[in-house]
């Protein structure tokens, strides 16, 4: 590295290596970011700063800006920025394994104006890998051993260092490494297959830009994601499936979108997360399809996604506490936060809405076997109270023509016909008293009256 056989500040050949693949990807950052990002088990941050001298003395960093920031105390705490030059910038492409034409520029002019987005850009990798602190060898000591460091817990992290970029160019025509005018650079973009995750593209916003203009920019993704080439076979594809692999879930990569700045209220920053997302909804949002087979009372229905972007909101000070698999994520369109892989579903599109239309067949079929079993039930238990008609011997239930019959009383069709003659006796009896009536009034003499 360089040629020197000696580094006059004793840094390891480790280190050293790690930290160009750091700024190879950041591009610039202060000692104690690098320190998070790649050595966060070591004492201190001078074992980085160590490093970062040694690796200027050979020509492979600078640090031509500072930065500040203010203290617990209200005082003001100045930073060195370093970044790669050239010939480091080569040496942190070999450390990636990455073609030194798509490794961008050095960053030089961003660390003489003090780099504050690209250091917004940097803390964010660091919340999304939260590298856990790994314990370092420690110094042989003549005297009595330190005691051992208990050093901090972090949430689980999200990709390795290799799988990110930044200032990632995503040309609306022209090629990746010549993007015509007008094209976007992505802040960062992830790819992390070993985690589940698809390919992701990150935005950090440090609230310097109007609302307006950060909805712009999801428009201009949209726009990117909707740019199709041709395939070997002469069809149709996706322009940025050339270098990403599509993931399973309908509708464009995902968008995160880091809200950044820590002196602002929080009334404020969920303030201009919504009027971001109602200036984005074309972008996110989807056509609605309603209906329902099974249930005509369910308002029920899917949401095409297919050509939206998922657009997942969070600020830089959650994804630090919680990690990027804790419940940091506010997806534009769903009702709160959640967690990565809830954020990137899609519940109300049509694999979704199938299954619940499954559900509810499977619960109507379910009705109607429960309607059938009850009223076979019932059918059993009005057979087993039966009785035979002391009559005619026919089948006689306890609620034939919808009347409770005590046990063992005639059928229906006995009852009536004992009720008919019943009724016609009663009648003929009447007819007989009657003319036995009209007989005493109308005898022997009755033709005197």
């Amino acid at each position: 590295m360089g040629g020197a056989s000696v580094w006059p500040y004793k840094s390891t050949s480790r280190n050293r290596g790690l930290v160009l693949l750091a700024l190879g990807v950041v591009k610039v950052a202060t000692a104690e970011q690098l320190r998070q990002l790649v050595l966060p088990g070591t004492a201190d941050v001078q074992t980085v700063r160590n490093v970062c001298k040694d690796l200027r003395s050979v020509g492979l960093v600078e640090s031509v800006g500072r930065t500040s920031f203010v203290s617990s105390s209200g005082r003001p705490v100045w930073r060195d920025l370093w970044n790669l030059t050239p010939a480091g910038l080569a040496s942190a492409a070999t450390e990636l394994g990455r073609p030194v034409k798509e490794m961008g520029g050095t960053a030089r002019d961003a660390a003489k104006a003090g780099a504050p987005h690209a250091l917004a850009v940097t803390d964010t990798i660091d919340a999304f890998r939260q590298a856990p602190p790994q314990p370092t060898k420690p110094i042989a000591r003549r005297t009595a051993p330190a005691p051992p460091r208990e050093l901090p817990t972090r949430p689980p992290g999200l990709g390795h260092l290799r799988g990110w970029e930044t200032e990632v160019p995503l040309p609306v025509s022209g090629t990746f490494t010549t993007p015509a005018r007008g094209s976007l650079r992505a802040d960062a973009v992830l790819t992390a297959p070993e985690a589940g995750v698809p390919v992701l593209f990150v935005e950090v916003d440090n609230h310097t830009e109007p609302d307006a203009v950060v909805a712009r920019k999801i428009e201009s993704y949209r726009r990117f994601f909707q740019r199709t080439t041709k395939d070997q076979r002469d069809r149709p594809v996706p322009f940025w499936q050339t270098l990403w692999d599509p993931s399973d879930r309908e509708g464009h990569p995902p968008l995160a979108l880091v809200f950044a700045k820590d002196d602002v209220s929080p009334e404020s920053r969920m303030n201009r997360m919504k009027k971001i997302r109602d200036l984005s909804t074309a972008c996110w949002q989807g056509s609605w399809h309603s209906g329902s087979v099974y249930d005509d009372t369910a308002k029920d229905g899917y949401r095409d996604y297919t050509g939206t972007i998922p657009v997942l909101a969070t600020t830089l000070a959650q994804l630090r506490l919680h990690g990027p698999h804790g419940p940091v994520w506010w997806r534009y369109g769903h009702p709160g936060w959640e967690t990565l892989q809830d954020a990137l579903d899609n519940p109300e599109d049509l694999r979704g809405y199938r299954h619940r239309e499954e559900q509810r067949r499977t619960e109507h079929a379910a009705q109607r076997e429960r309607e059938h079993q009850e009223h076979e039930e019932a059918k059993s238990r009005r057979k087993a109270a039966a009785w035979p008609c002391p009559t005619c011997h026919r089948q006689v239930f306890p609620d034939d023509d919808s009347e409770t019959r005590p046990s063992g009383s005639e059928c229906t069709i006995c009852t009536s016909i004992r009720k008919r003659e019943q009724q016609e006796a009663e009648a003929r009896a009447a007819e007989e008293t009657a003319a036995r009536e009209e007989a005493k009034k109308n005898g022997l003499f009755g033709f005197l009256r």
